[in-house]
């Protein structure tokens, strides 16, 4: 069907929701805004399915939200009896229409007989998973858009392991949402009813209680708490979303006493009014939070995306001002403190193993290394490392120890199979402590860091490309890149190209297989340490170019990485 037919059959469908009828009438009006509304049905990405709200089959509504929990629960109906009984365990953000959106999945599902555990009210992603492994249910639904704008919202599926689900149960899924292709005939049943047949059962503080149990084994060392936590000054900021809901409870129970939340972040406001970009890794958001910091002489400052998955930081610095980190010195500053913090204790495994994605921070592979643990490289999307984490669990050949994202997503322990950005924040505060107990700020700690292995530097380089032209143009830019290939970039060789859609590794000594699953991803490593990365975003109209050097001094690191980010901005 073309856009026209479709947008023509919503507009002809008697019951539509009165909002997105007069949102439609408006829509009639410009061409290019309805086109990309019915062009073409969601997709899904790694992280599940993401986009603007508004009526149309390419966009967040309850229709497409019912599409979606249609192809899980028409997948579960594939599954045995005791499988399907397990049911699927619901949670929702802040965002306009979450909480809706989850009561219409659990609508559906209860069409189909299956059972839902829905939060009685908004609680971060990492929550959700750990509530999918300890219920326990067969799947997870989130309905979330993560850092993204206020019009923004999306839904991401949960696997029974507890991370994001597989790309097979994920392609299944997707095939039977699509074969549900009339939207508005897609059955669902009434809440009550759902309650009365004992179909939907409401949790909340029950799997808090849980969690935050299970937090507290986050803590590597709790006598350092117990002497200093009090004295340390922190300032959080939950970005308007669902960290509101645990990191105050958990940071007072464990000793931190000192901990402030920026009061105007802590309201739940799905239009994000104090920062139209609720991602902590841009700088605006901490805006509130240093401005506090500053009156009370924090010793660090701390934001957590509205689904409480993503952590950014900011230091003191010795002058009273504050300095943002980056994702990937987050991890590597986390990761030397938990091994060293292990190693102190004598808890350090013979067969410890570290996670990361392919496009982050070598700095961590070095720090890994030096502890003899093992750095095993994944594709982007965590349900890679939740992956790995299941088959080091099944085989037995590893303990896991610390899995981390670029993009500010970090785990510390395997309770959640997903980033939890309320573990991260624990570990990133018994961190300060301890090095506030040895005259040292995180930011010393990462300077530590620099001068014993080198100075990395990373840049991610995101090029936004919307609508139907956009997806086109990124596909060329990616073909043109695969077809001829790259020698050498700033002028410098390069000595290994890896095509992980070609599975092919290859190098002067010949061609290999990546030993990774197939994804549009390429990536050159260079002679001099240098390695860059090409990747569409799987959630977003993105093309992402991923950069990291290194040199032995600072200023070396930032000219190489803006020589080499330069050039690659260029890249079309």
């Amino acid at each position: 069907m073309s856009w026209q037919d479709n947008m023509q059959k919503w507009l002809d469908y008697k019951d539509l929701d009165l909002d997105m009828k007069e949102q439609l009438n408006e829509m009639k009006k410009d061409d290019k805004v309805a086109e990309e509304a019915f062009y073409q049905p969601m997709e899904f990405g790694t992280a599940g399915m993401r986009g603007l709200i508004g009526p149309g089959i390419n966009r967040m509504n309850i229709y497409t939200v019912r599409q979606a929990a249609e192809g899980l629960a028409s997948f579960m109906d594939t599954l045995d009896e005791s499988t399907k009984a397990q049911g699927v365990a619901i949670s929702y953000d802040s965002r306009y229409y979450s909480q809706d959106f989850a009561y219409e999945s659990a609508k559906v599902l209860g069409a189909h007989g299956i059972h839902s555990y829905v939060f009685d009210s908004l609680r971060p992603t990492p929550e959700l998973s750990f509530a999918v492994r300890s219920i326990p249910t067969y799947a997870g639904i989130m309905i979330t858009a993560s850092h993204n704008p206020k019009q923004y919202n999306g839904f991401k599926i949960y696997g029974p392991d507890g991370g994001q689900m597989p790309p097979k149960e994920s392609d299944n899924i997707t095939s039977f949402a699509r074969k549900a292709d009339d939207l508005f005939a897609i059955k669902v049943k009434p809440v009550t009813q759902l309650r009365a047949e004992k179909l939907l059962t409401l949790i909340g503080e029950d799997v808090d209680l849980n969690y935050m149990k299970n937090l507290e084994t986050v803590i590597v060392n709790r006598d350092l708490i117990e002497n200093i936590g009090d004295k340390m000054k922190f300032v959080y900021s939950p970005l308007h979303g669902t960290g509101k809901m645990i990191a105050p409870r958990i940071f007072q129970k464990l000793g931190f006493k000192n901990f402030n939340m920026v009061t105007e972040q802590a309201i739940l406001d799905p239009e994000f009014a104090t920062t139209p970009f609720p991602n902590p890794e841009f700088a605006q958001t901490f805006d509130l939070a240093i401005e506090r910091g500053k009156k009370i002489g924090a010793n660090i400052l701390i934001a957590t995306d509205p689904d409480a998955d993503r952590l950014g930081a900011a230091v003191r610095q010795p002058d009273g001002s504050y300095k943002l980190m980056t994702g990937n010195q987050i991890a590597s500053v986390l990761l030397n403190y938990l091994l060293h913090a292990k190693k102190g204790l004598n808890a350090l495994p013979n067969n410890g193993a570290v996670v990361k994605s392919i496009v982050s921070s070598e700095l961590a592979t070095a720090i890994a290394n030096k502890y003899d643990i093992k750095m095993f490289n994944v594709l982007t999307g965590f349900k890679y490392i939740a992956e790995k984490i299941e088959q080091f669990e099944e085989t037995g050949s590893n303990e896991f120890l610390f899995g981390f994202e670029e993009s500010y997503g970090y785990l510390v322990k395997p309770f959640v199979r997903d980033k939890d950005a309320m573990q991260s924040t624990l570990l990133l505060a018994e961190a300060a402590a301890y090095y506030e107990s040895k005259g040292k700020t995180i930011y010393d700690a990462l300077e530590d860091l620099y001068k014993e292995f080198g100075y990395y530097r990373e840049k991610t380089i995101s090029k936004t490309f919307e609508g139907i032209s956009g997806k086109d143009k990124m596909a060329n830019i990616m073909k043109t890149l695969r077809e001829e290939g790259i020698d050498e970039i700033c002028g410098v060789k390069v000595i290994e190209s890896i095509d992980y859609l070609n599975d092919t590794d290859k190098t002067a000594e010949g061609t290999k297989e990546t030993g990774l699953p197939k994804a549009d991803v390429l990536k050159y490593v260079l002679a001099d340490d240098t390695w860059v990365a090409a990747r569409p975003s799987g959630t977003e109209p993105k093309l992402k170019f991923y950069v990291g050097v290194k040199s032995d001094t600072e200023e070396g690191a930032s000219k190489k990485l803006a020589d080499f980010a330069k050039e690659i901005e260029g890249w079309e």
